[in-house]
């Protein structure tokens, strides 16, 4: 055996230690996503696609919360299959945030010193500005190497599409709408500069933000997905096509696109993979609620009224800790708290026997 067929077979070996490493934290589904990322991505980033396996365990996570009191919820079993025509605005979601995901860890890893070949972004540093009070302000600091991040998310997860067919172009198309979310969430951080705590300049960088950030644009985003056709190698709107440098007034490159209607997910469809909502759980927020619970504002209407189903309550207890005190040394103590709740769940109306009259 010859040098390059050893190094080969150490890549490949490198390759199924970390996808063993990750099977038992991820489902089937994910599995054979994380399987396909690494045996797709080029070589050179072989020491990275651990973390690419957890940018897009990253991205599948925040769909599944971002769409939990929706009708589709981010269901495993139908994501990333390659043997449909899923173009739908749900599979355009999936995988712009699964872009997303990749680059936003790829990004964070990178100013956490993980690569050798990845430092800060320092493109900009020494560059003057000024903002609207007249602060003069330059760049400098460490700003997050997302440009770094971008690379290596396209590198891996456009390769996956070898065609130029009309999937695979919404696919790569949505790709790039996921990680220009990043850019749009990233957030500036400054440190004031001047005598006796005058802040007559500061110095600025870029930081990521919460990745949460990024799925509540990019649920914004799916909202306004525009449907698109495919015509001589290109998207088309209509009159306009989505154009490869300058954005039309139709589609630009922050637009989720999408070629094919999304299903009823309202029924069961095996042959589709829709479970349906009858037995999804549903809520009515109440005052005081914490803030995730605005998500499931409507839930019963969305899930239940609108299905045709009804909504079934039942009282049920909740066992949780509580009390939690950090006793000398170390140890802590909770009590067990027991909470009595409602809930609420979609469940198929009940027909009304008509009685007959008696003779």
């Amino acid at each position: 055996m010859d040098r390059h067929q050893l190094n080969a077979a150490y890549c490949i070996k490198c390759i199924w230690i970390i996808i063993s490493l990750f099977s038992y934290l991820v489902d089937s589904w994910s599995f054979h996503m994380y399987h396909n990322f690494m045996l797709t991505g080029p070589k050179a980033h072989i020491a990275m696609a651990d973390s690419v396996a957890a940018g897009a365990l990253t991205g599948v996570k925040e769909c599944k919360y971002q769409f939990k009191w929706d009708r589709w919820n981010c269901p495993e079993h139908t994501l990333f299959k390659r043997n449909g025509p899923r173009a739908n605005k749900e599979h355009s979601f999936v995988h712009a945030i699964s872009s997303a995901g990749v680059m936003y860890i790829i990004t964070r890893n990178c100013s956490q010193g993980d690569f050798d070949n990845c430092n800060c972004d320092v493109s900009r540093d020494g560059k003057f500005t000024f903002q609207e009070n007249g602060v003069k302000w330059k760049w400098g600091g460490c700003s997050d190497n997302v440009i770094f991040g971008e690379q290596i998310s396209e590198q891996f997860l456009d390769a996956l599409e070898t065609t130029k067919d009309s999937r695979a172009t919404v696919i790569r198309h949505n790709n790039a709408v996921g990680r220009s979310a990043v850019y749009k969430t990233l957030i500036m951080r400054c440190k004031c500069q001047g005598v006796s705590g005058a802040c007559t300049m500061k110095t600025c960088w870029r930081q990521l933000s919460e990745f949460r950030k990024v799925g509540e644009y990019l649920k914004k985003r799916y909202k306004r997905s525009i449907k698109v056709e495919f015509f001589e190698g290109e998207l088309s709107n209509g009159a306009r096509t989505v154009p490869k440098i300058v954005p039309s007034n139709d589609i630009s490159r922050a637009d989720l696109v999408y070629l094919d209607k999304s299903p009823d997910y309202c029924t069961f469809n095996d042959t589709l993979g829709n479970r349906g909502t009858e037995g999804r759980e549903c809520r009515r927020p109440k005052k005081g609620d914490n803030p995730f619970d605005k998500h499931a504002k409507g839930s019963c209407r969305r899930l239940c009224s609108a299905c045709n189903l009804a909504v079934e309550k039942k009282p049920v207890e909740i066992s949780e800790r509580c009390n939690c005190k950090f006793h000398w040394c170390c140890e802590v103590k909770c009590d067990q708290c027991v909470e009595n709740v409602e809930k609420l769940t979609c469940v198929r109306k009940e027909k009304k026997v008509r009685k007959e009259p008696e003779s």
